[in-house]
């Protein structure tokens, strides 16, 4: 069992087009919005190899493998993993966040 390691750290300040962008470019072709909809950015990269947002990117398509803290080279995502992904937005005076999302890796069928 690989230990518990931060993998990439990111900033939505990175992003191409910032929300308002998003629902403007979504909905400008008649596209409707109803409240209660979940739009969500995407991946998110940064300009520094450890702030990239995927692994495909974090190991630069298989080529760049990083070193886990147990010293296993991994280029990809493989079966077993357990992946946690944590966000929050945070301003003067607050902090918001959803919790983990967690999730495992299971082979295909």
């Amino acid at each position: 069992m690989t230990e518990t390691c931060i993998i990439s750290k990111t900033n939505y300040n990175y992003l191409y087009w910032n929300m308002a962008q998003q629902i403007a470019h979504h909905t400008i072709t008649g596209c409707n919005l109803r409240t209660g909809d979940l739009l969500a950015s995407g991946t998110i990269s940064g300009p520094d190899k450890d702030s990239r947002g995927s692994m495909l990117e974090i190991a630069w398509g298989g080529k760049e493998p990083i070193t886990l803290p147990n010293g296993e080279k991994r280029t990809f995502l493989e079966d077993g993993d357990v992946i946690t992904l944590k966000g929050f937005c945070k301003g003067e005076g607050y902090k918001i966040g959803f919790g983990n999302c967690i999730g495992e890796i299971h082979p295909s069928l």
